[in-house]
């Protein structure tokens, strides 16, 4: 670590700081191998793998990198780049690389860019090439060449903005050299005032001096060798030549090759000068064309006659010529050109038949004013018979109708254009008719009836609104329930209809909702809608979902009932508050009826002894009857609620002239409550049960005494009554047989001979005495 500490400050000068992907740094070219470039942090938890940091492409290409190297430097990886063995970097060639490194630690990749601008060092500028060499750089040049003629031009990269200084600085003493070479600001090396002539064979060394910048310089060579000029004559072997070539040659075709006898030869067009249609070639002597050879665009062009000059580089006036005539033939070189060049034609469905879509201009180049075909051909799948042309014009020529699937919407054509030319030409202009939809028809829906439960939860599916529309696509509509009720919703897209809310029959049975039906999506333009209604029915079914209830709900009577005889009770009064048309119910004794003595016929409870015979009881017996009350009637289900009637029986011999029924009515305010607590319990040890159990049991012994102690002493009371609660009891036995019709005298008679016989003082575990007469039944609250 301390290592690649100092070598962070070692090279702190020569690079930037530390930095993180993506990257810009700066290089000298006078960089050479093993320069580090640059040092890159990177972040990489500890309990990772270690990471890799590798070097993907470089761009240009090349091997001037090193791949880089990465080592952990206070808690994190540095990566350092360094330029390799081969390196050369010149910012003449290349000023910019770009290196794409990827840092991997553990499953996280992460890639990025380095970018490398190489910056130019004026002090590092320097000779090159073959001029610099040892051996110099060679040229040759005839001896005929013009006095002060450029012989050569030196190129030094990057010297020609620092204003270069050239000179030759090696001798060009007398006799050898027949005057001295020069060279100018520009590298232009120019031969000398006096010409070469007579220096054939001859080798001249030139040492170049090139100085920049303030004592900057450098040397090189360039050796110039004078060759002679050979003696020979310049000839064709022809003086003219007639070439007929198609006026539907490509420019820079090959006409002829003219070829002319003699050394070093150079070719020229004399005349026409400029030559607008041919060129030569300089060193090849082949003529070429330049241009379209157009007879029926460029007049003038079906007979050309050119002049060509042979003649000799070194000697411009050892020189011959050669007449060429060019007759250019006439080529069916055009197909026809139409405008418009591509046919597109908007029109709605509803368009009538002979619309016009378009018309067709079309005219041949190659003949002006000639007549040409037109044909009419059909690239899609839609009716043919839809369009029609006559001559250049195109029509509708049936009836668009996009109501049905596939049928229209876009027809792809093709006008076929056809000159009568050799060979025959054809253009072909592409046909697009797009028919756009028109929203001709008004959607429509039938009207449903749904039923529907009054106890439906929410969100229940009653049933769908179907919608149509005749348009395409077809039934692409939504449904609407503006002001309607807010217990149903119809879905916007589907039409299902859903419940939201509670249905209560006894309420509301019938609701009637307006569903508004608009199409979409079946115009061009998408704010052109139709609509239409319809109207749903959705009846309530009715549920019987209230039990009745009885008023009273417990009744507690008194009745005397003559031997042989049966005697109503009462009546059961029941109704169904919700329901106030729901009469009809239906009851039965479910508990309580012991004996079977009593019986209902329909909501009256009869007492009936036919059936006791010899077990007729003698003393009052009390029964508590349980009635079940159920509605009755179609709806289900059947809901039911249970009135408690008691009923204290008192038998009559048949002496008895009549019988009495006396009614005790719970209001329905003291019926009991049944109330539930949920107490926390707690399990104890086995010891301590045994002791509680032992001690439990003797409590109860202890307070059973106590109880028999009691009881006993209330026994002796009651058998020896008080002679004021004796006449109470009389006064109380009087008023009561005063109030019972049919007993006036029998009681009285009875009352008078035995007093003390009927005369109980009953005590109810409701906290209130009565008085009862065992012989009567009566009863006398206190």
């Amino acid at each position: 670590m301390v290592l690649l500490r100092l070598l962070v400050f070692l090279f702190a000068p020569v690079v930037s700081d530390l930095c993180s992907l993506p990257c810009f740094i700066n290089v000298s070219e006078s960089q050479g191998p093993g320069t580090i470039l640059q040092f890159l942090s990177f972040n990489c938890s500890s309990y990772m793998p270690t990471p890799t940091l590798e070097l993907l492409n470089v761009q240009p290409p090349t091997t001037f990198f090193n791949p880089p190297s990465l080592a952990r430097w206070q808690g994190t990886y540095v990566g350092k780049l360094t330029l390799s063995s081969s390196a050369r970097l010149d910012a003449l060639m290349v000023n910019h690389y770009k290196l794409q490194l990827k840092f991997t630690c553990g499953n996280h990749v992460m890639e990025g860019s380095l970018s490398v601008d190489v910056q130019r060092d004026l002090s590092h500028i320097q000779c090159a090439g073959q001029f610099a060499s040892p051996a110099g750089e060679m040229i040759q040049v005839p001896e005929t060449v013009t006095p002060g003629a450029r012989l050569y031009t030196l190129l030094l990269p990057g010297l020609e903005l620092h204003g270069a200084q050239m000179s030759i600085i090696s001798a060009q003493d007398l006799p050898h050299f027949p005057g001295p070479f020069s060279i100018n600001e520009q590298g232009w090396l120019q031969a000398p005032s006096q010409g070469l002539l007579g220096q054939a064979q001859k080798v001249f060394q030139l040492q170049i001096s090139v100085s920049f910048g303030q004592r900057q310089s450098c040397q090189g060579m360039v050796i110039v060798k004078v060759l002679p000029v050979p003696s020979s004559q310049v000839s064709f072997l022809e003086q003219a030549q007639n070439i007929t070539i198609p006026e539907n040659l490509a420019p820079g075709s090959e006409v002829v090759q003219v070829q002319a006898r003699g050394v070093d030869l150079h070719y020229e067009i004399l005349s026409p000068v400029p030559s607008p249609l041919f060129a030569i070639g300089r060193a090849d002597g082949v003529v070429r064309t330049t241009t379209p050879l157009e007879l029926a665009r460029t007049s003038g062009t079906a007979v050309s006659r050119l002049q060509v000059k042979a003649f000799e580089q070194g000697r411009p006036w050892a020189s011959a010529k050669l007449n060429l005539t060019m007759n250019v033939q006439l080529v069916n070189l055009w197909p026809p050109r139409c405008l418009p060049a591509l046919l597109v034609s908007q029109i709605p469905e509803t368009a009538p038949v002979g619309t016009v879509l378009n018309t067709l201009t079309c005219e041949d180049p190659d003949s002006v004013g000639a007549t040409l075909d037109y044909k009419l051909w059909f690239r899609s799948s839609s009716n043919p018979a839809s369009l029609c042309l006559y001559d250049r014009v195109l029509e509708v020529n049936a009836t668009l109708d996009c109501d049905t699937p596939g049928a229209c919407f876009q027809h792809a054509a093709s006008i076929l254009v056809l000159d009568g030319g050799q060979p025959q030409m054809t253009t072909e202009v592409p046909v697009l008719v797009m028919v756009t939809p028109i929203n001709e028809f008004s959607p429509a829906c039938a009207p449903r009836t749904f039923r529907v439960q009054e106890d439906a939860a929410p969100h229940t599916l009653l049933g769908s609104v179907v919608g149509t529309d005749m348009d395409y696509p077809h039934d692409n509509i939504e449904y609407y329930t503006p002001g309607g009720p807010t217990t149903f919703a119809v879905d916007r897209l589907s039409g299902e209809v859903h419940l939201l809310g509670p249905l209560d029959y006894e309420q509301q049975r019938l609701y009637r909702l307006t569903v508004l039906v608009i199409d979409h999506g079946q115009d061009q333009n998408p704010n052109h809608h139709r609509s239409g209604s319809c109207t749903i029915t959705i009846e309530v079914e009715d549920v019987n979902d209230h039990a009745p209830e009885c008023e009273p709900p417990f009744q507690e009577l008194t009745i005397y009932a003559p031997l042989g005889r049966s005697v109503e009770v009462t009546k059961v009064s029941c109704r169904i508050p919700q329901e106030p048309q729901r009469l009809t119910y239906s009851y039965s004794i479910v508990g309580g009826n012991s004996q079977n003595r009593f019986i209902l016929q329909g909501a009256i409870l009869v007492h009936s002894d036919l059936v006791l015979g010899p077990f007729w009881p003698e003393q009052p017996r009390t029964y508590e009857l349980l009635i079940c009350v159920a509605d009755a009637g179609p709806s289900t289900p059947h809901l039911s609620t249970t009135a408690t009637i008691i009923v204290h029986l008192v038998p009559r011999r048949a002496s008895t002239v009549a019988t009495s029924t006396h009614r005790t009515i719970v209001p329905s305010t003291m019926t009991p409550m049944l109330v539930t607590d949920t107490e926390a319990f707690w399990q104890p040890q086995p010891w301590f049960v045994v002791v509680l159990t032992a001690t439990g049991a003797l409590l109860l012994l202890a307070l059973g005494w106590l109880l028999g102690r009691l009881l006993q002493g209330l026994a002796q009371l009651l058998q020896a009554p008080s002679k004021p609660a004796q006449a109470l009891l009389l006064n109380s036995i009087q008023g009561t047989e005063g109030s019972i019709e049919g007993f006036m005298e029998a009681p009285k008679m009875e009352m008078s001979q035995a007093p003390s016989s009927v005369m109980n003082l009953v005590f109810l575990g409701t906290g209130r005495d009565y008085l009862f007469n065992t012989h009567t039944g009566a009863r006398r609250w206190l």
